[in-house]
């Protein structure tokens, strides 16, 4: 019988430091309505293929939830088949939980929601998008960074930007302002990694007057102002005099907040123990440079995004987190930020000598599908069969195989009774892994032959045979949240009503009173006018 916990004993668990991970088995969709501060958006459709990543241990406890749709209890059973020992059905679901603490809106929001405390915190500087185009228009000594991931930063830019993500900035910035007397403007889409990456700079005691574009693209799309596209500028890696100087910043911020460095000796004795506590190993480098060698066991997870998506990576609140560079800078930086926001973090010190083999962790156990596999040539031969495609809707948008209908992976069981015809029913996903974990389920739901498309849609595609864009829809497309901050299609009421709710998650972390953040001031504890916000030398 699967165990039950109340909301104030979730709670307890973050207020308290004790691991626990809380997953909301809705769609995306529904998540980003409403949910508590460190829940994880896992649908009950994908466990199979999310949860190994996020939840590494097998006795980490775990707490699902839903808002009445019947998900919790399909998904329990479904995480307990994986191997997973501790799981429990929040009572009452989210209804209970609003009860007793704040239900947040969007995504990504632990992070959001620290980096609006940073600015209220910090006071960190920034400039309305009026006034940094006039000063763009004036030619002034001024660069404009970008600190999104380079695919954001492709899609739209302010005009004159570059590329440079928010982990690398401490580590590139002497190579495109060098000058201290270059004005250096930060932007992302909204708010977050704009002042979340000012800081970083204001922290490592750059001389240079540096400031957030407020409100970051939104901000200037709101003013009226035009965003530049399809730009590919970046900033250069940095020179052994940049680094150096980098490196030195980086280690005295961190040893100011309190992030511990340790060696081989330490981080065995990590991977020994985790068993019975879960552990993170994180390479923070550019995704770039971790395809190209990296420590057993480091997984890449570039230091920007961490920060602006820690739940995106860390699933168990309260876990250990290493991290790992081969520069002395990205490293520090990133877990200054995570260990203001609570974690339990460690940098692996530079050179250290780590074993190719190490103790892993139990795996969780495979599922394998209980049901047959045709390969792209037998689909076509398949009399009256119906396509059924799992992907999420974005991916289905952009091409399908041809006749396949979009489903819902956690209301797949109830839409199949709606699906045309009475001959077979195959199911595919972009590489077959989700479809292969809910065949089962659909085979429990209708009295029609049920197959999988070897390989997904991806084979499809492989073997020469074209998708299409002509949407059929078997369920509604709810799974993904539309972020009023990415792309330029955005409806300018909902980008203004992002920035407004951004600005009220000070207030909405205080009153709920279990983020355990605490933001860490200058080296005298007295935050000093910008100008002069560096170290001395």
């Amino acid at each position: 019988m699967t165990k039950i916990i109340t909301a104030r004993e979730l709670r307890a668990f973050w207020a308290e430091g004790r691991e626990i991970a809380l997953l909301d088995v809705r769609e995306e969709g529904s998540f980003a309505q409403a949910h508590p501060l460190f829940a994880l958006s896992v649908p009950v459709s994908e466990i199979e293929t999310a949860l190994p990543g996020l939840v590494p241990r097998l006795a980490a406890p775990i707490a699902v939830y839903d808002a009445g749709e019947g998900y919790a209890e399909r998904a329990a059973a479904r995480i307990a088949a994986l191997g997973y020992r501790d799981v429990a059905i929040l009572a009452g679901g989210l209804q209970a939980y609003a009860r007793v603490g704040e239900v947040y809106r969007d995504v990504n929001v632990p992070s959001k929601a620290f980096g609006e405390l940073v600015e209220a915190i910090r006071h960190t500087p920034s400039l309305p998008a009026r006034e940094v185009k006039r000063i763009l228009d004036a030619q002034e000594d001024v660069v404009v960074v970008d600190a999104r991931r380079f695919e954001e930063f492709t899609t739209m830019s302010i005009p004159g930007g570059r590329s440079l993500p928010g982990g690398e900035l401490v580590y590139r910035i002497r190579e495109i302002a060098p000058s201290p007397e270059t004005l250096v403007v930060v932007n992302c889409a909204g708010r977050t990694r704009s002042i979340i990456g000012t800081q970083s700079l204001v922290n490592a005691g750059v001389a240079n007057r540096v400031v957030a574009l407020r409100n970051g693209t939104i901000g200037w799309t709101l003013e009226g102002l035009a965003l530049a596209t399809r730009r590919t500028e970046r900033v250069a890696a940095p020179s052994a005099e940049a680094r150096a100087w980098a490196r030195d910043r980086a280690g005295r911020w961190a040893a100011h907040v309190g992030v511990p460095v340790i060696g081989a000796e330490e981080l065995a004795r990590f991977r020994a123990e985790a068993e019975t506590r879960t552990l993170y190993t994180l390479d923070v480098r550019d995704p770039s440079e971790h395809a190209l060698g990296h420590p057993a066991g480091f997984v890449s997870a570039p230091g920007g995004q961490l920060v602006q998506a820690t739940d995106e990576w860390l699933g168990v609140r309260g876990a250990r987190v290493v991290l790992y560079d081969d520069d002395g800078v990205r490293a520090r930086m990133t877990a200054s930020w995570l260990y203001q926001m609570g974690w339990d973090v460690f940098v692996l010190a530079e050179g250290a000598a780590l074993p190719d083999a190490f103790p892993q962790p139990e795996p969780v156990r495979s599922r394998p599908a209980a049901g047959p596999a045709i390969a792209p040539e037998e689909l076509e031969r398949l009399a009256g069969a119906a396509l059924v495609d799992l992907a999420r809707s974005p991916a289905y948008r952009r091409g399908h195989v041809p006749g396949a209908w979009f489903a819902s992976g956690p209301n797949l069981a109830r839409d199949l009774a709606a699906l045309p015809g009475d001959g077979p029913i195959v199911l595919t996903s972009p590489d077959g892994r989700i479809a292969a974990a809910n065949l089962a389920e659909a085979q429990a739901a209708t009295a029609r032959s049920v197959f999988l498309l070897a390989g997904g849609t991806q084979a499809w595609a492989g073997s020469g045979r074209s998708l299409e864009s002509e949407a059929r829809w078997l369920s509604e497309p709810i799974d993904v949240y539309k972020r009023p901050y990415e792309g330029t299609d955005n409806a300018t009421a909902n980008m203004q009503a992002y920035i407004d709710w951004e600005l009220q998650l000070v207030a909405q972390l205080a009153n709920d009173g279990i983020a355990r953040f605490h933001v860490a001031r200058g080296p005298d504890g007295i935050e000093e006018p910008e100008q002069s916000r560096h170290f001395p030398g």
